[in-house]
């Protein structure tokens, strides 16, 4: 009785150290199962955020373009002589612009240093810089820009004495301004403005204007 005993003892003692060791041991197939489970959750989740961030990016939060208006153009100063006898003009012209840039992103657009010419007849006859600033999202920003013309400019151009002759003269306000729109990335956008506008010299006013926009993303 003793010597069974002893044997049955040890079958029982052999039975749970493989238990224990089967316990202690996890099955190669199972952990290799659960870290592809683990890999599989994780790229689902990437996946799954990286189409949200697509959607929202397509829609919501889609870049769009600033829109500028330019409110008025005015005649603020005007020195107009004809010598006839030289065939000579002297003028001195200051305009101001009115304008506005809407931005209608989601997120606040930064422009850079920009500049706003005095254009006559494809010439630049007159420069300022636009300084630099931000417009926050869904915020109008308003701008006011005195364009003076530099007479030593004109003193080359012939048209420029039939035009006073005609009593008419054709100037060009443009305005550039390059900036950027931080979405999910770096958006660049340049906005173009450009005024055509024509001052009667007899009633020294603005007789005509015809403002054209355009942005590039």
């Amino acid at each position: 009785m003793d010597a069974q005993a002893e044997s049955s003892s040890r079958a029982r003692s052999t039975k749970h150290e493989a238990e224990d060791g089967l316990m202690g041991s996890p099955n190669p197939r199972t952990v290799k199962t659960r870290r592809r489970c683990i890999c599989l959750s994780v790229t689902a989740v990437i996946l799954a955020l990286g189409l949200l961030f697509l959607i929202l990016g397509l829609t919501v939060f889609k870049a769009k373009r600033p829109v500028t208006t330019v409110n008025s153009v005015a005649l603020d100063d005007l020195d107009f002589s004809l010598d006839i006898a030289r065939f000579r003009v002297l003028l001195n012209v200051t305009l101001d612009v009115d304008m506005s840039i809407y931005n209608p992103n989601r997120v606040g657009f930064k422009y850079s240093n920009g500049t706003a010419s005095l254009r006559y007849r494809g010439t630049d006859v007159g420069v300022i810089p636009v300084p630099a600033g931000k417009i926050g999202s869904r915020d109008t920003r308003s701008m006011n820009l005195t364009l003076t013309l530099m007479a030593d400019r004109l003193l080359s151009n012939s048209a420029l004495y039939s035009d006073a002759i005609s009593g008419t003269l054709p100037f060009q306000a443009y305005v550039r301004i390059p900036g950027k729109a931080r979405i999910i990335f770096s958006i660049h956008v340049v906005t173009y403005t450009t005024c055509d506008v024509e001052v009667d010299l007899g009633n020294r006013t603005i007789s005509k204007q015809d403002c054209n926009y355009k942005a590039k993303l």
